[in-house]
């Protein structure tokens, strides 16, 4: 706001510049006798503006992929008294971020408004009045040392339990049958691209009933 008010002062001035502005008129003038005379800054002030160039230094003296917690740590070893939060807060000021392990690409994607989607079999009424009237399905996946596995899953809606389920450590359209917890139910199963997660990571209760008798 203050680069604001010294763009365009000599056109409109600086009261009723701030006056539009959330910030007051003596905000504005101490703001620029500090830059003028940088003994009148608070002791705050002036201390923020030696731990920055230090930040700077450490963050671009191990490449720029030190985080708050190492930069803090290495400061202290230097002899600098400093908060952790401080130079959490600073280097946010600054847009300094460490490196964070794993991925750099997105592992899942929104659905396109135009994708082929399953067809909506109970028109979003996931009601039942008796077991196995309606089953709702279900898939997800879960990421492992070994990298991830798919599960896809059915539920009874009356009971909300799970009926059957299939684990795979592909996503790719295939036909199998679910396991089942329930020793007489067999649930032959048909997947296809459009179960796959291309479109959202892990979906809640799918868009399709299975109808059952």
């Amino acid at each position: 706001m203050v680069a604001f008010i010294d763009q365009h002062r000599d056109t409109y001035g600086v009261e009723p510049i701030c006056a539009v502005l959330p910030i007051a008129p003596s905000t504005y003038f101490l703001h620029k006798a500090q830059q003028q005379d940088p003994a009148r800054r608070s002791a705050r002030q002036r201390r923020d503006d030696e731990l920055r160039a230090a930040i700077q230094r450490v963050w671009d003296e191990h490449e720029q992929v030190y985080g708050p917690r190492k930069v803090w740590k290495q400061l202290r070893r230097e002899g600098h008294r400093v908060a952790r939060r401080t130079v959490e807060r600073l280097m946010r000021a600054l847009g300094l971020k460490g490196v964070t392990r794993g991925r750099a690409w997105v592992v899942t994607m929104r659905a396109e408004a135009a994708g082929d989607r399953p067809a909506d079999l109970v028109d979003r009424r996931f009601t039942a009045t008796r077991p196995n009237q309606l089953w709702v399905a279900d898939f997800t996946y879960v990421a492992t040392w070994r990298g991830f596995v798919y599960v896809a899953f059915v539920i009874d809606v009356f009971a909300r339990r799970i009926v059957g389920w299939l684990c795979r450590p592909r996503c790719a359209p295939t036909s199998c049958s679910m396991r089942s917890n329930r020793p007489s139910t067999t649930a032959a199963v048909r997947t296809s691209p459009t179960w796959c997660i291309t479109a959202t990571a892990a979906r809640s209760i799918s868009r399709c009933g299975i109808r059952t008798v």
